[in-house]
């Protein structure tokens, strides 16, 4: 199979009818300034050694080498070769809480435009890994599937926020399971989950999802999000302005605190690592780097065809034409060429 990569480059080749045109208009104009010049067969006589067909063969071969240098530009392919790629690298699924409490304002810019940056630059750092996201707060789903499309990944990222899930609470167990269901069936190595969360369990079904991980072979990691001391969460209109903070029914403003025992039980039971993210200046470089030193597992398998690169025909017999039209002389000699002329 033969196949050109650029084949706008082709449109090159339009220069090789334009440079013979030109060619010929100068050949043209070259005759008419000799035939003013004075007798048209002295003149001829005084240009005997005028090689004509040398400069018709220069011009040809100039015009056969830039239609190859065109051909070369585009990337001429032929001859194909299939290859087997294989894939390596784990699969991450990150779980992120986008419960109100999240707007917390104990870690800048808050607890959950926090969050976002840090699995950002998660997803930045990641070759070849799979990445699934899932939302929750009083519920839980499937934000994004495991994919190798870190941009697709970053744009679901981008779109998790409070008003994502109606259903306020923290409900962590469900979470969890969502999670779980989000990886293939029939894997059990190289899986990890990584909770982002403030801790607040309020619904109360982590034993169930913390057995069947271990079961699975899934260890999860989590990160504590927030302060230790309890902080009040910033109410917004609907148009985002700031209009205070949450208040309970009696108009006592609500107050959020991090959870660690809880994200330290789920992390220890499942064999994982638990990173507070404390203060203004939080950031999960310890969980990037136990992520990213993690071994993979091959996740894929499947052939490809490979088109060998032949430009090189093409640029060497245009470099060899150019040679060779270097090398003929424009004019010949002649021995008797001047002979008698002047007697």
């Amino acid at each position: 199979m033969f196949r050109f990569v650029s084949t706008e480059i082709l449109f090159g080749l339009l220069l090789v009818p334009a440079l013979g045109a030109f060619f010929w208009r100068t050949r043209q104009a070259r005759k008419r300034a000799l035939s003013l010049f004075g007798d048209l067969a002295l003149v001829q006589k005084l240009s005997v050694t005028l090689n004509r067909k040398g400069r018709t063969a220069k011009s040809a071969l100039t015009l056969l080498s830039v239609g190859l240098l065109v051909l070369a530009l585009a990337r001429p392919q032929f001859g194909t070769r299939v290859e087997t790629v294989r894939s390596e690298g784990q699969d991450v699924m990150v779980v992120l809480d986008v419960s109100r409490s999240m707007l917390a304002e104990d870690v800048a810019p808050n607890r959950l435009e926090r969050a976002r940056l840090e699995i950002m630059r998660i997803l930045q750092r990641l070759d070849g890994d799979r990445i699934g996201l899932v939302a929750f707060a009083g519920n839980a789903f499937v934000q994004s599937p495991l994919t190798v499309d870190y941009g697709a990944a970053a744009m679901f990222l981008n779109a998790m926020d409070t008003n994502l899930i109606p259903n306020q609470g923290t409900n962590l167990g469900e979470a969890l399971t969502v999670a779980l269901d989000a990886f293939e069936e029939g894997t059990r190595d190289q899986r990890v989950l990584v909770v982002v969360t403030d801790g607040e369990d309020h619904e109360g079904e982590i034993e169930a999802a913390l057995e069947r991980a271990l079961d699975e072979g899934v260890q999860i990691h989590t990160v504590g999000i927030g302060s230790l001391d309890g902080v009040p969460i910033p109410e917004f209109t609907a148009s985002g302005e700031r209009s205070g903070f949450i208040r309970d029914d009696r108009g006592a403003v609500v107050t959020t605190r991090l959870d660690e025992s809880t994200l330290q039980r789920v992390a220890e039971t499942t064999g994982g690592r638990y990173f507070p993210a404390l203060g203004a200046g939080a950031n999960l470089d310890p969980l990037i780097e136990e992520i990213t030193a993690g071994e993979g597992r091959e996740l894929e398998t499947r052939e490809i065809t490979l088109f060998d690169e032949q430009f090189q025909i093409f640029l060497g017999l245009a470099m060899l034409l150019l040679l060779v039209e270097g090398l003929i002389p424009e004019r010949r000699r002649k021995k008797e060429a001047w002979a008698g002329r002047f007697s």
